[in-house]
Parts: C-alpha cells; structure tokens; sequence
C-alpha cells in the first residue's frame, strides 16, 4: 500500500511532467499495475460491512403491514410488532420506513406550460399574521393574483376572507390590469369551490354568478396539486421574502399603499429569471377581455336595527344615524375604505371604516340634531 507521499509523487509526475508510466516505475520502483491502480483511484475505499439490524428478522412483516396500508407510521408498526418479539425503539423503524419510501416513490414529471397573453390569471391567499388596533387584533390576508403569462402581480391586503372580500379583491385586480383574463384558476378556496371529489367540481353559486357577471371562466386546481398553480404559489413566496421583510405598518391603508409601491417601483419592475423580461414589458394589455360596464357591488352587507340611543352596531362599533330611524332596521355596507347606512336605497350617512372595536361614531352630530329643536323652542319669543 503506497503512503499519501508516494501517490501524490506518482500523480505529479504523470500528470504535471507528462511522464509515462514505465518511466514513473522505474524512477520509484514501483509495477505499472500499482501505478494505473492508484491513478484511476488514488485513495482506496474503506471496507464497508454491513451491521446486522434488530428489524431484520422483521422486515417481511413490514412488508405486509404495508401491503395492508402503505401510509402507516413508525409508531403504528412498532406496536404491530411487539406481539413478534420485536422489543426496539420506533425510531429505527421510523428510519427504515423513510428508505422504503424514498425507494419506492417515483418522481413525477411535468410539462411546462406557458399560457398565452391573456388567456389565464392565477389567484391565491396567503396569511400574513395579524394588524393591532389600539389593542383590538385583525388578522392580515394577502390577496395575490398573477397574469401568467408576464408574471405581472397584483396584491392587496385585507382583514377578512369572505366572499364579498374576495370578490371585491377581483375586481380591484381586474381594474388595476384594466380587464380580465379567459379563465381565472383557484386553490381549492371555500369561497369559490363549493366540492372537489376527483374530477368533479362543484363552484360556490354566488361566485359562478359572479364570474359570470365579470365575464370570465373559473376553473379549479386539482387538491394537493399546487404545480397547477405555480405561479401564483411562489407569488406568494415572493411577497414573503421580497415585500414583507423589515417593514413596519400602523394600518390597513398602510399596508396597501406600500404594497402598490413595492409593486409599481419593484415586483414588477425586476426581470424574471424565465422568461428575461420584465412583468410591465412581457405584458399585453390588449389582450385582456374587457370589463362590464358596470360592475357589481361586493361590498359586506347587514341589516341593522337602530335602538333608542339612536345607534346601529356593525362589524364591533356603533354608527349613529338620525333620530327619525329609531326601531327602524337599516342596510349597512362596508368596505376597506367606508361604512355607508342606507335605507332601502337612500343613502343616510357614510363614515370612514375603523378596525378597532368598541368605537362609536356620529353620536355628537346626531345628538345635537335632535336637541336643535328644544333649543330652538326654548330660545323663542313668548308669544303676544
């Protein structure tokens, strides 16, 4: 066996001065076999033997197990092997379970596809922890939609999931990119896929009407097939690591209004490592569908009753309305921006949105209305 000192001797001289390998064994005595030996390997490989395993008197029995339900756990085995005399610890078995299972599994495929301009957006939500409002906490969603063919982003936050929000998110989207795509792909969201079994899908009723409505055609990815809907998914990935990183926010507004920049001066701005373009530069415009001419309201409705002290309750805070509305029930809509109080259609009052709760708003304006009167009566003439 050659020390380290000889190998590398014989290896500059045949690699660095060009020697032969006759020449190399006359020089350090060594047989030309030795030589190419060390050559083509110049450290030898350590034996390896292989250790007997408490498992291995056992390993048919896994097999079986798993024959029986290939998903079972380490756990779960374990305890099916005690009745053999298996006496271990399920943490090889755990080890054992993850080599079959990595042997077993076959990688699959894919084709890539690449829609083409205005044929396909990409929707997804993504949790982004939660905003506080003077001790009341809101939780904090992001709203991301993908124009897949320029990869170009739209994002929006928001305090809720619900369908109005969700709906009101599109349309938001659908005005940003100035139109709509032929078909708009989902996750499997409760607010747009009512049932998923295989192949069939069922959509929520009030977002097929509304799909309608805006003149596009949903469609649904299968469950636990996130490659459908890449794009999107590392969107959100990218809002994670790009946008939200070091920044701090006092409010909703806040948030939006750095998203729309982060996307104006970098998302969409930066040039995608797939397609060498830009998102604003790959994007065709023209190729969207266009939008109705009037869009539908997706604001978040409720009925409320106005009680004595002339106050209304929606979303955790009181708005005020006049007195002739006492023990009348009002319609109240709401958005990101406002709270707007109707009745029937009329509009009565409109108040900027709160995200805290237990505030009241309108009580000082409402309260004087109603004491003008009195006022005006006690400051009057007696009469002749």
């Amino acid at each position: 066996m050659l020390s380290p000192d000889q190998i590398s001797e014989l290896h500059r001289l045949h690699f660095v001065e060009k020697w032969s390998l006759r020449k190399i064994a006359r020089h350090m005595r060594i047989g030309r076999r030795t030589i190419a030996k060390y050559l083509e390997a110049p450290a030898a490989k350590a034996a390896h033997r292989d250790r007997a395993s408490k498992l291995d008197p056992f390993k048919e029995i896994i097999a079986e197990l798993l024959q029986q339900d290939p998903d079972a756990n380490a756990p779960v085995i374990a305890q099916r092997l005690k009745p053999h005399g298996y006496d271990g610890g399920f943490t090889i078995v755990k080890d054992y379970l993850r080599t079959l299972r990595k042997n077993t599994v076959a990688r699959r495929a894919y084709v890539r596809v690449e829609p083409a301009p205005g044929d396909r957006f990409d929707v997804d939500w993504g949790h982004f922890g939660a905003l506080v409002y003077n001790g009341a906490t809101r939780k904090l969603y992001a709203f991301c939609l993908v124009e897949s063919h320029s990869r170009k982003m739209y994002l929006e936050f928001t305090h809720s999931q619900t369908f109005e929000t969700f709906a009101r998110c599109h349309i938001h989207a659908f005005q940003f990119f100035s139109g709509t795509s032929r078909e708009i792909w989902f996750d499997n969201l409760a607010t747009a896929v009512a049932e998923h079994d295989g192949n069939l899908i069922r959509f929520n009723p009030r977002f097929l009407a509304f799909a309608r409505e805006c003149g596009f055609i949903p469609r649904a990815c299968h469950v636990a097939a996130a490659w459908e809907k890449g794009k999107v998914e590392r969107a959100i990935g990218y809002v994670r690591q790009n946008f939200w990183p070091l920044r701090s926010f006092t409010d909703l507004a806040d948030v939006n209004a750095q998203a729309r920049q982060w996307l104006h001066e970098v998302a969409n701005q930066r040039r995608h490592r797939e397609t060498g373009q830009t998102p604003n530069e790959r994007f065709q415009p023209e190729s969207l569908r266009q939008l109705p001419a009037m869009l539908p309201d997706c604001r978040d409705a409720a009925e409320a009753l106005v009680h004595k002290d002339m106050r209304l309750s929606f979303d955790g805070n009181r708005y005020c309305v006049p007195a002739r509305y006492v023990g009348h029930k009002l319609t109240v809509k709401g958005d990101a921006s406002s709270v707007t109080i109707y009745d029937q259609h009329h509009e009565i009052v409109c108040y900027a949105r709160c995200w805290q709760r237990g505030q009241t708003f309108g009580a000082e304006r409402f309260e004087k209305e109603l004491h003008a009167p009195e006022k005006a009566h006690l400051g009057a003439p007696p009469p002749a």
